[in-house]
């Protein structure tokens, strides 16, 4: 998991320098396009990179998109209008069924279909009207990292060439160099507090918020640590009745129009008593760990998470487990 997760960079570097013509097409094919709104079809760490693309495609495009519950389509057989819509599936391996049947269902309905996934050759990217890849290699450790910010920047890269937005193409083209120097910050005061705990929970918002969702997961696949993941806006309508004394916070605070509220409450969790860990940029001075910026505000997810999964692979090892073999899990989940 450590050396995939630090193999990130180059992979990232990989994909930026190929498919340019592709992702170039496809923006032009969006920008013709009438829908309204846009679906994504993705289950666990996919999902959460998912999200994130939810996130730019509604705040920079204006098209609201919804995170598909996919037993609609495999189980409950829905007759979704698929028409007009675009579908966009994130997936590392590309053969799970309930995420495989609705891309084909959508396609075949008439929508705009996108599956941004790792194997190229797998039944996923062969549904797809647009198949792109990710390009992070073959992921050994269960826990994915590489293809899961592989999978940030493709996201990114779509709506960048949709929007057509110069400042996110250079932001992204720099990406690689900031990812390099995330991995090399130092989170091991994270360490003193997450070693001995038995749960926690991991706070973000907005654009930050699906790498919250992304933590947490990862607090359970490789440390058997009770992770629950939260907006910092819904942390205090009933969550906060579990936070007692030394109760552990991570709190993710990237820079835009959450960050302040989210440092205002790690300083009120800090009042009651929670052992708080707050990430977040070098200008804020409360911060407890440093937190990485890229190169564009809409990419500080991408180099948060990089930060974090070294923390988590040092932090599995801390509690005596293996971050590349956690218990009952498997590579390929397939799910109908």
């Amino acid at each position: 998991m450590l050396q995939e997760a630090r193999s990130a960079a180059d992979c990232v570097a990989l994909q930026l320098a190929n498919d340019v013509e592709r992702y170039a097409e496809l923006g032009r094919v969006l920008r013709a396009g009438a829908f309204h709104n846009a679906v994504t079809v993705a289950r666990g760490s996919s999902d959460h990179a998912s999200n994130y693309l939810a996130y730019l495609i509604m705040s920079r495009m204006g098209r609201l998109v919804t995170s598909l519950p996919m037993s609609l389509v495999t189980l409950y057989k829905a007759p979704l209008r698929a028409d007009g819509v675009l579908a966009i599936s994130v997936s590392q391996s590309g053969q799970s069924p309930d995420v495989v049947e609705p891309m084909r269902y959508f396609r075949a309905g008439g929508a705009t279909t996108v599956a941004l996934v790792n194997a190229i050759d797998s039944p996923l990217a062969e549904a797809a009207e647009w198949a792109l890849p990710l390009r992070a290699g073959k992921e050994q450790s269960v826990a994915a990292t590489k293809s899961f910010i592989t999978s940030l920047t493709a996201g990114a890269r779509l709506v960048a060439e949709w929007q057509e937005d110069a400042e996110l193409k250079a932001g992204l083209a720099a990406l690689p160099d900031a990812l390099r120097r995330a991995a090399d910050v130092d989170w091991s005061a994270a360490l003193d507090v997450l070693a001995p705990a038995r749960n926690i929970m991991v706070v973000g918002r907005g654009i930050g918020f699906p790498i919250a969702l992304e933590a947490a997961l990862k607090f359970k696949e490789t440390s058997a640590l009770q992770a629950e993941a939260f907006s910092g806006a819904e942390i205090k309508h009933g969550p906060m009745a579990l936070i007692d004394e030394g109760y552990p916070l991570l709190i993710f605070a990237t820079r835009g129009p959450t960050q302040a509220g989210l440092v205002a409450l790690a300083e009120e969790m800090r009042g009651r008593g929670a052992r708080v860990l707050l990430a977040a940029p070098e200008d804020v001075p409360s911060r407890d760990l440093d937190l990485p910026v890229a190169p564009h505000p809409d990419l500080d997810p991408v180099v948060a998470i990089q930060a974090f999964y070294v923390m988590a692979a040092r932090l599995s090892k801390a509690r005596g487990l293996d971050p590349d073999k956690p218990r009952h899990l498997s590579k390929v989940t397939k799910t109908n």
